[in-house]
């Protein structure tokens, strides 16, 4: 069960975005390149908070909440609003004999950094 504190953080998170986006201009200056980066920062806070509303288990939305300040700092540092790719070659974490698909798979998904984890692989 989600705590009354834990509840006011994670409102006051997604309050917090929605905020950013509204104040958000594209470094471009351009209006329509500002509009489509508010338009995303919206859709992409709505998307992964409905996704994660039936969380109970408080570590994991303890993660949740790490991994949208993480976000929100790295977004407002490089004014790109934008999750950074993740540039790992799809065989290129183990060079040992006989590891199997499912090592590899195990070792990107520790590999991937905070403010990726909700995101799928392409």
């Amino acid at each position: 069960m989600m705590t009354a504190a834990t509840r006011i953080e994670v409102l006051s998170l997604y309050r917090r975005v929605l905020r950013i986006a509204r104040g958000w201009h594209a470094q471009s200056d351009l209006p329509r390149d500002t509009e489509t980066e508010r338009k995303y920062i919206v859709q992409e806070a709505r998307a992964l908070f409905r996704h994660n509303e039936k969380l109970t288990d408080q570590e994991s939305i303890k993660k949740c909440i790490a991994e949208c300040e993480a976000r929100i700092d790295i977004g407002m540092h490089y004014r790109n609003p934008y999750p950074r790719p993740l540039y790992l070659p799809p065989m290129g974490l183990a060079t040992q004999k006989g590891r199997r698909l499912q090592a590899q798979q195990r070792l990107r998904k520790q590999a991937k950094p905070l403010y990726l984890q909700s995101h799928d692989e392409t």
